[in-house]
């Protein structure tokens, strides 16, 4: 039977102290999330720079995606069946220990065993990166509930507006110090710095309380993948699933940019220059986050948040019509600037709408699906492009039907990709506000009490 799809009547308000204890898991789960990055990407970089396989790196990356996408769900039930401190500290245990295996790898077998892709070395010991990688985002699931456990619900968005921040600070390390730690350092003086870091993180975790009571149980043994209970969640709340499908909006045209983006910036730049401009023009995730931390976001999450898509899917259209680099770069921070906000209204909606005991199984099933998002549309659209629009921009019928929209240039079929792309999300996001869930979620979360530990279920 779903349960009240307000959350019902509150009894409890977050603890005395609640946005300081807040900001140190913030604080802490960044530490976590940059080394865990660092080292995944670093690992791509090593084994990229030493094989010059594609196939090596496109499988390990979409690997990761893959066991994000398939765990996630699991973790989001994990999150909801213990207190959330003990989550983090088994999360960044396993990390360490795995990052400490991989270490453990690399002292005892040469890299001529750990970068032979035919042999079972190399799978092993990026398999072991890999799920240590993998893990600490139960961690960022955590993270999501501790907003509703201890900031006031008038500062869910904001709060959820540093998490973004948070994030973009992430990517804009592994952006530039992966690259100098292979390139200077090696593998080996890398996987010391991801173990100090992650040992660091986890130590500090060991001394940070968060007040939080036993999580009650549904009465009944769940199993440990709890989808059934992440279905009843979501649809306890009209609309909710469909709050989820618009978020994924923006994963959907990620997935082109995933296949795409880096293609096309070195078309205009050099392998160098190209890694300080995407770390340059990350900084958008940063003020993107500080802006919703300041102002939040507005009467109605999805409203902004639907505007956004459709602002996205402008900006995509628009970014490379011509082959100017300044463009192209301004067009990436400005989309950058929005995914904050796109991901913080979601975020603030669920907290509210969704009964705090069961917030983890629903921030793990729309991870798992915006994971999904992503490499899907990239694994769909780069053999398209690659085979079939690319080959025709380039001709002399294609530039001739074309050129007069996109221009003259070398990169007029990725471009053509990216236009079509954005008005498609251009469409999506209109259709959603004309959509009978759009309204119903709306009022959902107007007349919502707010979900708080305490409310009854």
């Amino acid at each position: 039977m779903a349960e009240p799809s307000t959350a019902a009547q509150a009894t409890s308000a977050p603890p005395a102290g609640g946005t300081r204890t807040f900001l140190q898991v913030l604080v802490n789960t960044m530490i976590a999330n940059v080394t865990t990055s660092f080292l995944w990407f670093a690992l791509t970089f090593w084994v990229y720079l030493e094989t010059h396989s594609v196939l090596a790196t496109g499988i390990v990356g979409g690997a990761y995606m893959l066991l994000v996408a398939v765990f996630s769900i699991l973790f989001g039930s994990i999150v909801d069946r213990y207190r959330k401190h003990a989550v983090m500290l088994v999360a960044s245990a396993v990390t360490l220990v795995s990052f400490c295996i991989a270490g453990v790898f690399y002292l005892l077998f040469p890299e001529s065993a750990l970068l032979d892709i035919a042999g079972p070395m190399f799978w092993v010991f990026a398999g072991i990166v890999l799920f240590g990688s993998v893990i600490e985002n139960m961690r960022n699931i955590a993270l999501s509930t501790t907003v509703t456990l201890l900031i006031p619900v008038e500062r869910h968005a904001n709060a959820n507006g540093l998490v973004g921040t948070v994030l973009g600070l992430a990517f804009i390390v592994t952006s530039v110090f992966s690259g100098l730690a292979i390139g200077m350092l090696g593998m080996g003086w890398t996987l010391v710095i991801a173990i100090t870091f992650t040992g660091l993180a986890l130590f500090h975790l060991l001394f940070l309380r968060i007040p939080e009571d036993a999580p009650h149980g549904d009465g009944e043994k769940a199993p440990g993948m709890d989808l059934r209970g992440s279905i009843s969640a979501i649809r306890s709340a009209p609309g909710l699933f469909a709050l989820i499908i618009f978020s994924t909006f923006n994963n959907l045209i990620g997935g082109v940019y995933l296949a795409l983006m880096d293609p096309y910036g070195l078309e205009l730049f050099q392998v160098e220059l190209w890694g300080i401009v995407l770390a340059i023009s990350s900084t958008g995730f940063i003020i993107g986050g500080l802006v919703i931390a300041k102002f939040g976001l507005g009467r109605n999450p999805i409203r902004t948040m639907l505007m956004l898509v459709i602002g996205m899917g402008v900006l995509g259209a628009l970014f490379t019509i011509r082959e100017w680099w300044w463009l192209y770069v301004l067009g990436i921070w400005l989309y950058m600037t929005m995914i904050p906000a796109v991901e913080a209204a979601e975020q603030t909606v669920i907290q509210k709408v969704v009964t705090f005991r069961r917030q983890g199984r629903v921030f793990g099933f729309a991870q798992a699906l915006e994971s999904a998002a992503a490499p899907i549309t990239a694994f769909l659209i780069a053999p398209i492009a690659q085979f079939v629009i690319i080959p025709y921009l380039a001709s002399d019928a294609g530039q001739a039907t074309w050129g007069w929209l996109l221009g003259e240039g070398d990169a007029r079929g990725i471009a053509f990709v990216f236009l079509v792309s954005g008005l498609l999300m251009v469409l999506l996001g209109v259709g959603a506000f004309l959509t009978r869930s759009y309204r119903m979620l709306s009022k959902e979360y107007r007349g919502a009490d707010p979900a708080l530990p305490g409310a009854a279920t």
